[in-house]
């Protein structure tokens, strides 16, 4: 049981017949269920969050490092704690568009991101990993990114899997300004 949750029953007003269940309330969730950030259409132009971050200074943007052709951003809305991406400041949709010195950046940048993970929060594992297209899985098909996303032993719990609820216990500037400090040159 988590800290602070009672085994009685919760009743709130409005929410319905009092039931053995506690709620966390995520509600910036819903930005992401509702399409918030998302692009328009394909274009560059098409406001294109990948295409805008950027401009931003790198706290704002939640850029973590910039490189030449690619740079490592965290994820608005992540699956756990540390939840990056590896980003090219091109607009191409697909893995096979990259050019050979955007691909070697985009693989030295998902190496290093690694590292400050492990470096920053003792990482067990990694999930990897692009979506190509909008069928895949894609939530921004039209600029490809490269997902990291950090695991740890034990952190699949029932949250996620009962709940549809994921526990981040760190703000994403939080997050950002650790992984910047620690990641390797």
């Amino acid at each position: 049981m988590l800290s602070g949750m009672t085994s009685e029953p919760e009743h709130m007003h409005g929410a319905g017949v009092p039931d053995a269940f506690q709620r966390l309330w995520t509600p910036h969730r819903m930005a992401y269920v509702q399409g918030e950030n998302k692009p328009t259409g394909p274009g560059a132009g098409d406001g294109c969050p990948f295409c805008a971050i950027p401009a931003e200074s790198d706290e704002d943007g939640l850029v973590i490092r910039r490189g030449e052709h690619v740079y490592a951003v965290l994820n608005l809305y992540p699956y756990n704690s540390g939840h990056l991406m590896v980003v090219p400041y091109r607009h191409v949709a697909d893995y096979t568009d990259l050019d050979a010195a955007e691909t070697m950046e985009l693989a030295e940048l998902t190496k290093r991101a690694m590292a400050a993970l492990r470096s920053a929060s003792g990482a067990h594992g990694f999930n990897i990993g692009m979506n190509q297209g909008a069928v895949a899985g894609a939530g921004i098909a039209a600029h490809l990114h490269q997902h990291v996303v950090p695991r740890w032993g034990g952190d699949v719990n029932f949250m996620p899997v009962v709940g549809h609820t994921k526990v981040l216990p760190q703000l994403l500037a939080d997050t950002r300004k650790l992984l910047a400090d620690v990641w390797p040159r």
